[in-house]
């Protein structure tokens, strides 16, 4: 990422110093020598922060940043004078400046309040992008999250099983978002203006459920958990769906309903009837690259409930997410995000364990010995199949397996 600096200062000689020391900081400065040459470079798509003096002839550095803040109120300005005048400074900070500093000013400070600036505007940036991407497209794209070709698939699964008028089963580990892929289908479906109605199934008696058909007409009923249905208002469902009707039945379930069907805890009639539009939902783990996307996703909508500006998320943060298995999936994601949005645990990466005190060969070696686990488990435990999924040489796969005292069969 290219770290902008636009420099606005009428003085040739001090604009140059200020432009060589944050060019041998690795900063990349734009100088202007007024209001006038500065203004075209001024926009709320303007990734970096701005460096002005406040003395200049004709437009001041007031009116530059009144024209500034008019722009983008999140663009951070940061104002210079050499008269060290206290009022000015307040005032200064009172419209809205990020920042005050007296020339000539040390370059270790001038650096400091620069990088903060620029963080300040990469956070702010990022969650407005992550906003558009939530505003953009349809449901689906707006509300499940990912860029796996797992997420891809579960994507276009969910709009081509809305497009249907059928009854629909979504299935998926505790934590994956059975619920919210249920709405998603809602939403994506001609029934999305008619009401979305959510119950569990467990301890639900035939009234009830007429009860729940009827706040759901003309939309969408939602039955959590299906497995836990009592007997008799499984047969009561069966014999609703045999009927014409204007409810569109959602049924979800975390459990193996094939054995359930077996043990005879599920009326197979019912299954193989909602069984004919099953919607899959993978487990974190078997698309760990989103972990990333969703932990981000997760922070800025956990910052902005909570009125806070998203903390950075450094590669440590991703690190110690990668190596962790996530048996909670999303759900347990999104609490950790949460947590790091607020700041609890600081120091720390969300449930980590750990303080920072790890290295990068240390995080990279949790990050390899996840995915290693990871494929041993998509797999199955064939160590073959693995390898090729990660596309690695046999030989180089069992010698990873042995660093990491993997051993495949603990996977069957």
């Amino acid at each position: 990422m290219i770290r902008q600096v636009l420099i606005v200062d009428d003085d040739v000689a001090v604009r140059e110093a200020l432009a060589q020391t944050l060019e041998l900081a690795d900063y990349s400065p734009r100088v202007t020598g007024s209001f006038i040459e500065a203004k075209d470079h001024i926009s709320d798509a303007f990734e970096g922060v701005i460096l002005s003096d406040i003395r200049m002839p004709g437009r001041d550095g007031f009116f530059l940043l009144d024209h500034t803040q008019k722009l983008d109120p999140d663009l951070p300005v940061i104002l210079l004078t050499g008269e060290g005048d206290i009022p000015m400074a307040v005032r200064a900070m009172g419209q809205g400046a990020f920042g005050f500093l007296e020339k000539p000013c040390a370059a270790a400070d001038l650096l400091a309040e620069v990088e903060r600036a620029l963080k300040t505007r990469a956070l702010v940036l990022e969650n407005r992008r992550l906003k558009a991407q939530l505003e953009a497209g349809d449901p689906a794209a707006r509300m499940l999250f990912g860029t796996s070709a797992l997420a891809e698939g579960l994507r276009d699964r969910v709009r081509a099983v809305a497009r249907t008028r059928a009854e629909v089963l979504v299935n998926g580990p505790p934590g994956s978002g059975i619920s919210k892929v249920a709405e998603v289908i809602h939403l994506c479906s001609a029934q999305a203006k008619g009401p979305f109605v959510k119950t569990p199934a467990a301890g639900l008696d035939p009234s009830g459920l007429v009860q729940a058909l009827d706040s759901a007409t003309g939309g969408s009923l939602f039955l959590d958990e299906l497995g836990a249905m009592p007997a008799e208002t499984q047969f009561a469902l069966l014999d609703h769906l045999e009927q014409e009707g204007e409810v569109r039945l959602i049924a979800g379930s975390s459990g193996d309903l094939v054995e359930l069907v077996a043990r005879g805890r599920l009326n197979p009639d019912l299954y193989y009837r909602l069984d004919v539009m099953p919607v899959r939902i993978p487990s974190l783990g078997e698309r760990r690259e989103d972990i990333p996307v969703l932990f981000r996703q997760y922070v800025a909508q956990a910052s902005e409930q909570a009125g806070l500006t998203p903390p950075p998320i450094g590669p440590e943060v991703i690190g110690a997410l990668m190596a962790r298995d996530w048996p909670g999936n999303a759900r347990a994601l999104m609490s950790a995000a949460m947590r790091f949005a607020l700041g609890l645990g600081e120091g720390q990466g969300p449930e980590t364990g750990h303080g920072p005190g790890l290295g990068l060969a240390e995080q990279m070696a949790q990050v390899e010995r996840s995915l290693l686990v990871a494929a041993l488990r998509r797999q199955h435990g064939r160590a073959a199949d693995a390898a090729r999924d990660l596309k690695l040489p046999r030989k180089t796969f069992y010698d990873k397996l042995a660093r990491y005292g993997l051993k495949p069969e603990e996977f069957r």
